[in-house]
């Protein structure tokens, strides 16, 4: 399951601030209702906290990974397009 918070992460990550309080949401929400939760109120409790915690540590890596190709895919965009506007302006050209 914890591939899950990865690609949320992965797929929102355009929004990292939005997705990483979901994240600390989403996750502990997604242990209540698998029922995973065992032990006495106060260890599940401790159990909810730290889901939230490491969801969204997971959210952040997808997070990190969206932000990475997509800082990559711009700075390759900007020098093609950069290229192509010099190769344009060459004189005698119409």
């Amino acid at each position: 399951m914890i591939p899950t918070m990865i690609v949320f992460g992965l797929v929102l990550g355009r929004w990292w601030k939005t997705t990483l309080i979901a994240a600390a949401i989403v996750w502990p929400v997604m242990l209540l209702e698998g029922g995973v939760l065992v032990g006495t109120p106060a260890e599940q409790a401790g159990t909810l906290a730290a889901g939230g915690l490491l969801g969204a540590v997971n959210a952040a890596v997808g997070v990190a990974v969206h932000q990475a190709i997509r800082f990559v895919v711009r700075k390759v965009w900007l020098a093609v397009r950069a290229i192509g506007e010099r190769v344009g302006r060459r004189p005698g050209r119409s």
